[in-house]
Formats: structure tokens, C-alpha cells, sequence
């Protein structure tokens, strides 16, 4: 008998003799596919590491603003959360198998092997396939920036044939996903006379303003101003892409260009993107081929600006949620009505923005050269720079004869990046029998260069003359500053294959860093790891009709991090140059060391090791499972001093923490007669936990700790357990409770008031009954997708969610009762004062004049579990028959709808988004978006 096997296909047993005719049938698997990798690409049935790769499919045709959001629940160990739909800066945070460090814990991100640090740099449209390299098997060849994962992106390139062009575009409508619902005039009224009777007040509204604020009656007088109505809107956007992609068997190029306008949900926020992109591809020789890459992005941002604490329209939102409705847009007379900040209202018809217009611009070339068979060098650059002008004309205002805002303000300021790589390569790739063998060496430098101006004046004639040399010159700022980088490294890697059953591989990557001392400035960061496919040994004979791959995996690996810090010079002692000292009755400018610099800081380091194990079963569904374990040592962090140091906290590499986790991922597809289908899913969990702050046992930020044995960023309070039943409930509590050392309330308890626990059974209550919490950061992440179609009808559902993560949400987002600057949810109409067997909010307060206002005391109540489950994409579309379309020369129509955000399932007690990142709800609101597309290809 021969066995006859190849990747891909399935293996086929036919008996010896004669001329033979053989057919393979291809296996629905994944084994062929390519993976890209770092430096080069690998198939998937050869990897030993733990890599996650998206093609374009995942991202077509979709309304989505950046790639980041757009990944979300589609791979499994990486967190995307995406915090708000400001326009244009509506970016995700990532993390790949949790929070690495108690630094700059973002994953290292490469577009075409160019480092970008941002995916904004790329239009959806152009990306070929996403690669992210979760364990240090698969990212140590990028060293000193590995340690928080690696995100490559790899853009489409053109093939050999004739040119082929296709146009992808899509206009859509976006509102937000959730708004709290808020009470009305008359009912908010209605319940502050109540509290300010309570109180021992006189009570603010007569029963005539009440019935006024009811029946809209006066509406300059007693309005029931609907402040969201007024200030949010639909958003429309829009987008375009060309793509021409072609040529010759030594000459293949792709270009592209697209643009994209969006208007945001508050008026005048909006992004206007063009980008432009050229790959190109020649072969000159049989041995001589080159590359090169030119890619341009010009994004425009403008995003609302308030007139009070103004700089984004995080203001706006903030005074949006909380000034009462009975507060008037405009009086009779024209003028604004205001609290106290002023009227968001006002600002936006201002139209004053903050504007942000970024131009960035890439350039790559590569020439390989084939020295022998299976020997190729490859030199390649490449060159990046990042402009920034920022803009923010803050104008004056009269909102009535009694109230105005401060003296207009110009605040201007220029940002400018470049960074410059070259890299010469070395690969070998050689089969001898049953041994593959292939080897890559590799030398790398890059030169980082940054530069910051920055200016203001006040005092403008008027709010129309905007240039920086109209305003007041006594009342100018300016500062700036040039900072620089450069690293210099080598690597290899070895891979190693025995009759496609054991695999082995090999990293080592050395960075050397400006960052650090001469005699702490190199790193060492290697990486070893395995596989096994089991499927392949003779004894698994019996096992092929089922299972058609298994393999297993472990791995181990350094890896490191050099941005763990803000500092460009972390090591050497620097002086301030802002200081005045007196002499003789005057002042005289002067410098000073601030803080101390250790010599013998360097790098962080992150040890990862993981197993995992993949498999194919009836040629349709496919398995992985990974588990990893990562410790982050010598973490930079500051070290506390006594006063009689003289100077700050130092900072120094002392922290240590670990991550540990699960990943599982399975897919099924199938198809019959004019039928197809497939789901995938996968789910992760990361364990999260601080082993080492230098001697401390916590570091305090806000309402988290960093604490030892807990994770990263737990949130710490105190334990409250229901609502007190009576007045007398509440006196047996203080009897028991206040007087004794620690007690922490100024304020006496009510019925209806929170009940706070003696969580450590001491008899008291103080501070020390405080207890951590989950994090903002989901211990669970999840998503599945299901796709189908039958004939030229195609549906597409993608599902994300996240569990095990909480956040605080205060009393701006609930509301509360103050007067003209709170306005409450209508979750309070079911609080203990009016619904005591079945509350959901404690009795009403005036103000903050109660133990349950989290500003006097902050607890569990006002933790909220932000777990959910969103229908994150939902697209239908529909092919036109080719027979339709091909006379005008068209070889694909498509046309689709499109919808992200669609629907959320939560338990927020608010209809807030669970993603919502600000605690008092002023963050700009994630969007929902609906829209119609078109995909043709000529």
C-alpha cells in the first residue's frame, strides 16, 4: 500500500502497481494557511507557539472607525475595551493575557514590520490578515518590546494577472448606545421639596411652579429642559475605498486611497480621514527582488470644547448629565439660562473645538537576494514620521447680563515624531529527506526623534481673531522640548521539523537601549519551544477516520519591556530650569534636581512559559487549547523616601507580578448543496496577581489599590450589605459601632441609609473593613460568530463579552439631589423612601448630607458588575448573479447592511454602557451604527 499525505489534504492509502492516477481531496481544515510570524511567515500546522491571526474577512465591510474596536471578541487572550465613540479617538484599549506591568502595558503593533504604535494608521480595507503573538515562543524576536504582546498587521500586495479594481464604500447613520434615562422638572421638584423638608429646609417650589414644570405652561419660567435632546444628535459617516491591484510575473503592485467623514453625535465633533497607500513588488533577477512601501494618512479631529475646565467635550457630557432640568436652554429675553459652570448648551453653539490634525507618513524598501538554494539576504529601511497641530480657541461668552465665561484663550501647540529602522536579514530555509531546517540572523537599528512646542495667549479683541499674535502678549506661555531615542539589536532563529512530527524552535534577540546606562543598557531575551503531532505516529493509525491533526505544544521565553516609561533619559540625573531664587529683595531664575536617578535601572522582564494543544477532527472542526503562565519582574516603579531625602521618589526596577490564564478556541464549517455555514467561538481567562512593590504592601490610585495577592488595579472600599429597615435599626448600628476607634461616619444613620459590614469581625468598624474587589480589567473575554448562506445571500453575526470586571459609577451618573447642578436618574423612584421592601437606591438626601453618597463614603453599592454580552456586528448582504453584471465588465457586486453595536446584554442598573470608562458617565457615548454598502470589484 502507499500512504500518500500532503498539508492540507486529506492522506490517501491506495495500493502499489501500474501507472497510478490520484486525486487528493482537501482537507476543510486550516493547517495550510500561512501564519505571519515576526520576520517572516510560517504555516499553522508548524507553529510552536501560541499565535492568533485574523484575515480580511473578519474586518470587510464593516462601519467600523478603527481596527482596534474591530477585533474585539474575535481572538481569544486579547482584551479590547472600547471606552468611548469620541470621532477619531475613539481607540480601544488592548491587552494581551492581561496587564503585564503597572507601566505602559499597550502590545507592540507593526504595519508591514514597521513599528506604528497605533492601528489608526491603516485603513481597514488595505488589511491582508492581523497576527497577534501572545507568548514569548512567538514574540521574543522582537526583544525589549515584546512583553505586552505583539500585534502585526500585514496590507495586501497585488498579484500576477491583469489589473483588477474594487471599490468599497458604505454611508451610515450612528446614535448612541445607551443614554440614562433622567427625571423630569415636576418630578425632580416634587422630591427636592421633600428632601429639604427632611432636612428642617423650606422647601424651593410652590405646587403652582409644579404644576407649571407639568403642564409646559411657562416654558422660560418653569421649562422641562431636555438637555440631551438638545445637545445630541444623529451622526452620519461615510466611507470610500479604491483599490487597484495587478501586474506581470515581475512586477506586481497594489494601490490604494480612501477617505472617510464622520460627524459625530454632539455637534461639531467629527473626523475627516484620506488615505493613501502603494505596495509594490518587482522582481529584477532571478536572484534580486525588491519592495516598497509608501503609505499616507491625513486624520482631521475636532471634538467640542467647554468653556469651563474645557480641553475636550468631556465637560459638555459632564454638565449634560447633571444640570437640573428645570434649568432653561434660553429665557425669554435671548440670554442663556446657567448654573454656576455655565450652560453646556451655550458652548456648543459656540462652535469652538478642540482640533487635532495629524499627517503621517511611511515609507519601506527591502531588496532580497538569493545567495545559493535556500539561502536569501534581505536589507531593508524604513522611515516614519507623525505631525501633530493642535488647535484649541476657547471663545468668551455673556450667557446674561449676570454670568460670563473667562477671557477667551488660544492654546496652540506642534508634536513631531520620526522614527528611522534599518534591518539585514538572513534566512535559510532547506529540506534534507526527512529534516527542514530554516534559520534567520538579524541585525536591527533605530533612531527615535521627538519634538514638542507649545503656546498660549489670552485676551482676544474678539472671538474672530484666532491667530496666536492677536491676543494679550503679557499673558503668553510657551514651552518645548526635543527628546531622542536610539537601539541597537541582533537576533536568530532556528526552526526545526522532523517528518512534519516534531517540531522545535529557537529565538534569542539582544537589545541594547539608550534608555539606560552604558553598563545596564543590554538585554538578553530567549525563547524555546516544541511541538508533537501525535496524529502523525503510526499508533494513531485507528484515529485518522476522526481526528486529522493533534499536536502539542509547550513553550518557554524572556521577553522585555523599554517603555515602561515616560522618561527618555530614566538613568541620568536632570535638572529643572524653572526655579527663582531671592536675592537682595529680588528674584533671580535658577535650577534644581527635582528627583534622584538610579543608574542601575533597566529593563522589565516578563518569563512566560504555556502548553497547548491543537486538533482537527472529521476534517471540520478545529480545536486549540493554550494554558500560560507570565511573571513580569524587576517592574520600574517609584520608591517612597522620608522627607529628609530632600528630593523625590526614585524609581527603581522592584515590582513583580504574574498572569495566568486559559485560552479555548473551537470552529466548525460546513457546506451542502447551495447551503454553507460556520460558527466559531472562544473563550479566555486570565488570573491576574501583584507579588512584589518593593516593600510596600499597596499603592493607592484613587478608589484601586495595587495590592499584594490581589490584581492589578482592584478597586477598595467598603462592604455594604442592603439598606437599614427603621430609624431604630440604624441607632442599634451606631450603638454598637460609633465611638470606637476608626469609626469612619461624621453623619448619623437613617432607615434607608446603606449598612455597612464588619467585615474582619473585630467588633468596630473603620478602615480596616475595607475589602478589594474586581478590576476594570475582565477576567473572562469571549465571542463567537455565525456565518451562513444559501445561493448569493450571505448572513453574519459577530457576538462579544466580557465577565468578572466591575467599575464604579458615582453620583453624576446617578444623579442625586442638589439643586440646579444634580439631576437623577429615575432609577430613584424605586429608592428605599418610596419603595422600602424592594428598593433599588437608598432613602433621598439633600446633597452629599448621607453615609450612602459615595463621595462621604465609597462601597460596594456604587461598584457595578459592567459583565456583558453584545451583538457587536450583524451584516446581511447580498452577491448579484455574475450573469447580471458581468456585460458592464464587472466580476463582483455586493450589497450589504451592515450594523455594530446593535445589541447589549447587561446588568447595569442604569442604562449606561457597561463599556463606559468615566466614573460620573462623561465619557463620549460608545455608538451604535447602522449602514448600507457596496462592495465591486472590475
Amino acid at each position: 500500500m502507499l500512504e500518500i499525505t500532503y498539508v492540507g489534504f486529506q492522506k490517501v492509502e491506495i495500493k502499489a502497481g501500474g501507472n497510478l492516477s490520484i486525486t487528493m481531496k482537501e482537507q476543510d481544515t486550516q493547517l495550510g494557511d500561512v501564519v505571519v510570524v515576526g520576520y517572516g511567515t510560517q504555516q499553522k500546522v508548524n507553529l510552536t507557539g501560541s499565535v492568533s491571526q485574523l484575515d480580511s474577512k473578519a474586518l470587510a465591510s464593516r462601519p467600523i472607525q478603527n481596527v482596534s474596536s474591530g477585533i474585539q471578541g474575535l481572538m481569544p487572550g486579547v482584551t479590547v475595551m472600547s471606552g468611548e465613540g469620541r470621532p477619531g479617538q475613539d481607540g480601544a484599549t488592548i491587552r494581551v493575557r492581561g496587564v503585564g506591568t503597572l507601566n505602559a502595558a499597550s502590545p507592540y503593533i507593526l504595519i508591514d514590520g514597521v513599528e506604528s504604535g497605533t492601528m489608526n494608521a491603516v485603513d481597514p480595507n488595505d488589511i491582508e490578515s492581523i497576527s497577534v503573538l501572545k507568548d514569548a515562543a512567538s514574540a521574543a524576536i522582537y526583544g525589549s518590546k515584546a512583553s505586552n504582546g505583539v500585534i502585526l498587521i500585514t496590507t495586501k500586495r497585488g498579484k500576477s494577472g491583469k489589473t483588477r479594481i474594487v471599490y468599497n464604500g458604505y454611508t451610515g447613520i450612528q446614535q448612541a448606545t445607551n443614554m440614562i434615562e433622567r427625571m423630569s422638572s415636576g418630578e425632580y421638584a416634587e422630591i427636592y421639596n421633600r428632601v429639604l423638608r427632611e432636612a428642617g429646609k423650606a422647601e424651593r417650589f410652590t405646587a403652582d411652579d409644579i404644576k407649571k414644570f407639568k403642564d409646559g405652561s411657562s416654558p422660560f419660567t418653569h421649562p422641562n429642559t431636555d438637555w440631551y435632546d438638545l445637545a445630541y444628535k444623529t451622526g452620519f459617516q461615510h466611507q470610500h475605498n479604491v483599490s487597484a491591484s495587478g501586474g506581470s510575473d515581475n512586477v506586481t503592485y497594489m494601490a490604494s486611497a480612501g477617505f472617510l467623514q464622520q460627524t459625530g453625535i454632539l455637534p461639531h465633533a467629527g473626523r475627516e480621514q484620506f488615505n493613501a497607500r502603494t505596495n509594490l513588488d518587482i522582481k529584477l533577477s532571478e536572484r534580486l527582488s525588491a519592495k516598497m512601501n509608501l503609505a499616507f494618512v491625513n486624520n482631521d479631529y475636532k471634538d467640542p470644547d467647554a468653556s469651563y475646565a474645557g480641553g475636550s467635550s468631556d465637560q459638555i457630557i459632564r454638565q449634560l448629565n447633571i444640570i437640573a432640568p428645570w434649568i432653561p436652554y434660553k429665557r425669554a429675553d435671548g440670554w442663556y439660562g446657567t448654573v454656576s459652570d455655565g450652560n453646556p448648551i451655550a458652548w456648543l453653539d459656540l462652535n469652538q473645538t478642540v482640533n487635532r490634525d495629524n499627517q503621517n507618513f511611511t515609507g519601506f524598501l527591502s531588496a532580497d537576494y538569493k545567495i545559493i538554494d535556500g539561502l536569501k539576504a534581505t536589507l531593508q529601511g524604513s522611515y516614519v514620521s507623525n505631525t501633530q497641530h493642535y488647535k484649541n480657541f476657547r471663545k468668551f461668552i455673556q450667557y446674561n447680563p449676570n454670568k460670563a465665561s473667562d477671557p477667551n484663550r488660544l492654546d496652540e501647540r506642534y508634536y513631531l515624531w520620526n522614527r528611522t529602522n534599518f534591518d539585514a536579514l538572513l534566512n535559510y530555509d532547506k529540506s534534507f529527506g526527512l529534516h527542514s531546517l530554516k534559520g534567520l540572523a538579524g541585525w536591527h537599528t533605530e533612531k527615535f526623534n521627538y519634538t514638542e512646542n507649545t503656546m498660549t495667549r489670552r485676551n482676544f479683541p474678539n472671538n474672530d481673531l484666532t491667530d496666536m499674535d492677536a491676543g494679550d502678549a503679557s499673558t503668553q506661555t510657551n514651552g518645548g522640548l526635543t527628546r531622542e531615542l536610539a537601539m541597537i539589536s541582533w537576533f536568530g532563529r532556528v526552526n526545526y521539523d522532523f517528518a512534519g512530527k516534531y517540531l522545535f524552535e529557537a529565538n534569542i534577540r539582544s537589545d541594547a537601549s539608550s534608555r539606560f546606562h552604558k553598563d545596564n543598557r543590554w538585554g538578553y531575551f530567549p525563547s524555546f519551544s516544541a511541538a508533537w503531532r501525535i496524529s502523525e505516529e503510526g499508533f494513531m493509525d485507528s484515529t485518522r477516520d476522526w481526528l486529522n491533526n493533534m499536536k502539542l505544544r509547550t513553550s518557554w521565553g524572556l521577553l522585555g519591556n523599554q517603555d515602561a516609561l515616560d522618561e527618555y533619559y530614566p538613568y541620568m540625573n536632570t535638572y529643572k530650569v524653572d526655579a527663582t531664587y531671592p536675592f537682595a529683595g529680588q528674584l533671580y531664575s535658577g535650577y534644581y534636581q527635582k528627583s534622584f536617578k538610579k543608574q542601575d535601572i533597566s529593563w522589565e522582564k516578563a518569563r512566560t512559559w504555556g502548553v497547548g494543544v491543537d486538533m482537527t477532527v472529521i476534517n471540520k472542526v478545529n480545536l486549540t487549547l493554550d494554558y500560560y503562565n507570565r511573571k513580569t519582574t524587576d517592574i520600574i516603579m517609584e520608591v517612597p523616601v522620608p522627607d529628609e531625602f530632600g528630593l523625590g521618589a526614585y524609581r527603581d526596577n522592584v515590582g513583580s507580578l504574574e498572569n495566568r490564564g486559559l485560552e479555548f478556541t473551537v470552529g466548525y464549517s460546513d457546506k451542502w448543496n447551495d447551503w454553507n455555514w460556520s460558527v466559531n467561538a472562544n473563550v479566555s481567562y486570565n488570573k491576574n496577581e501583584i507579588l512584589d512593590l518593593g516593600g510596600v504592601d499597596y499603592l493607592t490610585s484613587g478608589n484601586t489599590r495595587h495590592a499584594l495577592g490581589h490584581a492589578f488595579g482592584s478597586y477598595y472600599m467598603y462592604k455594604a450589605d442592603g439598606f437599614f429597615k427603621s430609624d431604630q435599626e440604624a441607632q442599634d448600628y451606631m450603638t454598637k459601632y460609633a465611638g470606637k476607634p476608626g469609626y469612619p461616619f461624621v453623619r448619623p444613620f437613617k432607615g434607608g441609609d446603606l449598612k455597612y459590614v464588619d467585615t474582619n469581625n473585630d467588633g468596630k468598624i473603620n478602615a480596616d473593613d475595607r475589602i478589594y474587589n474586581n478590576s476594570s480589567t475582565p477576567k473572562y473575554i469571549y465571542g463567537f460568530n455565525i456565518g451562513g448562506g444559501w445561493k448569493n445571500i450571505d448572513l453574519s453575526l459577530i457576538f462579544s463579552g466580557m465577565a468578572g470586571a466591575s467599575r464604579i459609577y458615582n453620583q453624576e451618573a446617578f444623579g442625586d439631589f442638589r439643586g440646579d447642578t444634580s439631576h437623577p436618574a429615575t432609577i430613584w423612584r424605586d429608592s428605599w423612601t418610596f419603595n422600602p421592601n424592594n428598593a433599588k437606591m437608598p432613602r433621598i438626601f439633600e446633597s452629599t448630607n448621607s453615609n450612602s453618597h459615595p463621595q462621604q463614603v465609597m462601597s460596594t453599592f456604587w461598584l457595578q458588575n459592567t459583565s456583558f454580552l453584545r451583538l457587536k456586528n450583524l451584516q446581511l448582504g447580498y452577491t448579484l448573479p455574475k450573469q447580471w453584471v458581468e456585460v458592464a465588465g464587472i466580476t463582483n457586486f455586493r450589497v450589504y447592511y451592515s450594523a455594530e453595536n446593535l445589541l447589549t446584554f447587561d446588568k447595569m442598573p442604569i442604562n449606561l454602557d457597561p463599556e463606559a470608562s468615566s466614573e460620573r458617565g462623561s465619557s463620549f457615548p460608545l455608538l451604535k451604527t447602522h449602514s448600507f454598502g457596496v462592495s465591486v470589484a472590475f
